[in-house]
C-alpha cells in the first residue's frame, strides 16, 4: 500500500513560546516540556571532557532547555555522573525535568539499576523513568510478567522516587504496539513513549505512520529521537538539511525532539530550530518526504535495520527471567 505523507498527524500549533523557546504539554502529566531536548548520550563525546559537558548542560537550561534525557548505561554511568555533577551546581535542578532510563526487565535488576541512577543523577526523585530498548518482542512480556521490571518502577514512584514511566525504542513500530497492547491488558497506561521521528520514517517501518496515532489517542506523551540519524540521514545524499530534519519532527504531535547536541554548535543549531520553527502544512511535509523516499529503504536508519543495541551487547543489563517462567521452562 502507497503511503499517503497527507496521513500524517501533524500539529498547527507551535506551543507556547516564551522568549527563544516553546514549550508543549508532556501527555497528561501536567507538565511542560522545551520542544528540545538534551540528549544525554553525548555528553561523553570525544570532544567533551567533564567541565565542558557540564558547561553546556548549564547553557542549555539557562537557554530554555528544560527536558534532559539519559540513560543507566550511557559511558558506563559517566553520562549520568557529569549530568548530576551539573544539575547539584546552584539551582539548576529546579530548572530541569529530568528523564533517564534503565534497561532490568526483572524487579530485582530494575530496583538496581534505579537506584544507581538516582546516586549518579545527585537526585531524590527522577522526573521521568524509562524503560530503554524495547526493541524485542518478548521485553513487553518480561517487563509485565509477576516479578517484573514494572514492578519495582510502580513502587519507586508510590515511594516518591520517579514521577512519570515510559518506555523507548527504535527498532518496530510493531514492538511499541504490542508494548502498548500489553500495557492495555495489565490496566497500565504510560505517560510516554520515544521513537524514532525522522524524514526517513514515514516510508520505512514508520514509527510515525503507525505508533504516533495510538500515542496520542491514548494521549500518551510523545517523544521524538533519531530526528538526525546521529548525522547518518545527512551523509545520505538527500536533498535536506539539519534544520528541515528537525522542523519536520517538531509538526509531529510530539511534546519532545531530543537532539544529540555534543557542542556549542550543536547547541546553536537546537536553538535555532526553534526559534524559527512555524509548523508545516500537509503540503510541506509531503514535499520534504518526496526527496527523502528514494533514500528511505533502511539503509540509513540503521537503528532499524542493525543491531546498533546496547541491550543486545550486554544481556546481563536485562536480568534473568524471572522465578516464575524459570520454574515453567523445560529442563
Amino acid at each position: 500500500m502507497a503511503f499517503d505523507p497527507a496521513e500524517l498527524l501533524r500539529v498547527t500549533d507551535a506551543g507556547e513560546r516564551l522568549g527563544d523557546m516553546i514549550y508543549r504539554a508532556l501527555g497528561t502529566t501536567g507538565e511542560r516540556v522545551s520542544l528540545i531536548g538534551l540528549g544525554g548520550a553525548h555528553l561523553v563525546a570525544e570532544s567533551l571532557d567533564e567541565r565542558g559537558a557540564i558547561r553546556l548542560i548549564h547553557a542549555a537550561l539557562d537557554g530554555g532547555i528544560n527536558f534532559l534525557d539519559n540513560c543507566w548505561d550511557y559511558g558506563d554511568g559517566r553520562c549520568e555522573k557529569r549530568m548530576g555533577t551539573a544539575l547539584a551546581q546552584g539551582n539548576y535542578r529546579e530548572k530541569a525535568f529530568l528523564m533517564t532510563k534503565i534497561d532490568g526487565r526483572t524487579k530485582k535488576v530494575a530496583t538496581s539499576q534505579l537506584h544507581e541512577s538516582l546516586e549518579r543523577l545527585k537526585t531524590d526523585c527522577i522526573d521521568l523513568v524509562q524503560f530503554h530498548e524495547v526493541v524485542r518482542f518478548d521485553d513487553p512480556d518480561r517487563i509485565f510478567s509477576e516479578g517484573g521490571a514494572i514492578e519495582a518502577l510502580v513502587d519507586a514512584k508510590k515511594a516518591g522516587k520517579l514521577r512519570f514511566i515510559g518506555f523507548t525504542g527504535h527498532k518496530d513500530p510493531h514492538i511499541h504496539l504490542y508494548m502498548l497492547e500489553v500495557a492495555q491488558r495489565n490496566g497500565f497506561v504510560f505517560d510516554t513513549v520515544q521513537m524514532p521521528l525522522n524524514v526517513m520514517d514515514a516510508h520505512f517501518r514508520s514509527f510515525s505512520h503507525l505508533v504516533v496515532p495510538e500515542a496520542v489517542k491514548q494521549r500518551i506523551g510523545v517523544l521524538a529521537m533519531k530526528t538526525l540519524g546521529g548525522g547518518v540521514l545527512l551523509k545520505s545524499g538527500a536533498p535536506i538539511t539539519a534544520i528541515e530534519c528537525l522542523h519536520y519532527a517538531m509538526s509531529l504531535p510530539t511534546s519532545v525532539v531530543i537532539a544529540g547536541i555534543e557542542n556549542e554548535a550543536r547547541l546553536a543549531q537546537a536553538f535555532e530550530a526553534v526559534r524559527t520553527f512555524e509548523p508545516m502544512s500537509a503540503t510541506q511535509l509531503g514535499d520534504l518526504l518526496a526527496k527523502t523516499k528514494p533514500y528511505a529503504d533502511g539503509t540509513y536508519e540503521l537503528f532499524k535495520t542493525s543491531h546498533f543495541d546496547a541491550t543486545a551487547r550486554n544481556l546481563d543489563w536485562l536480568g534473568e527471567d524471572s522465578p516464575a517462567v524459570r520454574k515453567l521452562a523445560p529442563s
